[in-house]
């Protein structure tokens, strides 16, 4: 059955139209449907003839430099299980970090990246009902040998949080903090060191004129490299990076990557990341 104004657009040539653009028209006594075209063929292209290039033949690895093939082993990991209470987290974990190179830790949310990654400098001491198996190794150091100084490990193992997390402080006290609590009270000392962090972290030509100001008045971005900054400071041999990029927008991202390719020259770094196109760019495994 037909409206009134269907009826109407019926007596018009090409009325068609007006029916498909009403989804409440329901008409059965079309005469002559219009032509369905045929779907389009697609062939693939012949295969080239010719052997291929050598940079298609196989993939090299690692991603970026090839030079820590041969470097020596900064941390090493082996048989490492970890339990919270009855629930098992890591299972049988076994890998090698060269040194001055940046591996990457990639997977799913929940599958264990940070829980690794914390095993490396001890902080899952601090929670509750955590067990430990199996071994990890900074350079000759048995991490969780009984007479293992954490205090010691720690400066030896810098951290940077996923959020970035300023003190209440200048800018100033934020990098110089570390070195104040290990009891360095020279001034000039303090001075010389915030300097260098900050140019490590890439921040000292945006903060210098402004270091007595409040760190929290930062962007999102200066901020996370703050944090860095703060690291550096009492000289780690390793940086650990739990997702460091994943709050910044993609300008920060980019600078905090162009970072971690420069503090690898003088340092080893494990990062924790989702973005596998990030992990490409900037590690070795």
């Amino acid at each position: 059955l037909r409206t009134e104004p269907q009826a109407e657009a019926a007596r018009t040539p090409g009325w068609e139209h007006l029916l498909i653009q009403n989804p409440g028209a329901i008409d059965m006594e079309i005469d002559d449907p219009r032509p369905v075209p045929e779907p389009a063929q697609l062939q693939a292209p012949p295969p080239e003839a010719g052997p291929r290039p050598a940079s298609l033949a196989k993939p090299d690895l690692p991603l970026t430099d090839p030079a820590v093939l041969t470097s020596p082993t900064m941390l090493q990991v082996e048989r490492l299980n970890l339990f919270y209470g009855s629930k098992q987290a890591l299972f049988d974990v076994n890998l090698k970090v060269a040194r001055n190179s940046v591996m990457s830790f990639i997977g799913p949310s929940g599958c264990g990246k940070s829980t690794l990654l914390r095993c490396l400098n001890r902080m899952n001491d601090l929670i509750d009902d955590v067990r430990i198996e199996g071994r990890v190794l900074m350079g000759d150091t048995d991490l969780y040998a009984p007479d293992t100084d954490v205090i010691a490990l720690r400066k030896r193992a810098g951290m940077v949080f996923q959020k970035s997390n300023p003190f209440p402080k200048s800018i100033f006290e934020n990098v110089a903090y570390g070195l104040r609590i290990q009891g360095e009270g020279d001034r000039t000392i303090l001075e010389e060191a915030v300097e260098r962090s900050l140019k490590g972290a890439g921040l000292w030509d945006e903060v210098k004129d402004r270091l007595k100001d409040s760190a929290q008045g930062l962007s999102g971005g200066q901020q996370q490299r703050l944090c860095i900054a703060r690291a550096l400071a009492v000289r780690p041999e390793i940086i650990l990076m739990d997702e460091p990029c994943s709050a910044l927008d993609p300008i920060a991202t980019a600078r905090v990557e162009e970072l971690i390719l420069e503090l690898k020259r003088e340092f080893t770094i494990v990062i924790v990341t989702h973005n596998m196109q990030q992990a490409a760019r900037v590690s070795d495994y």
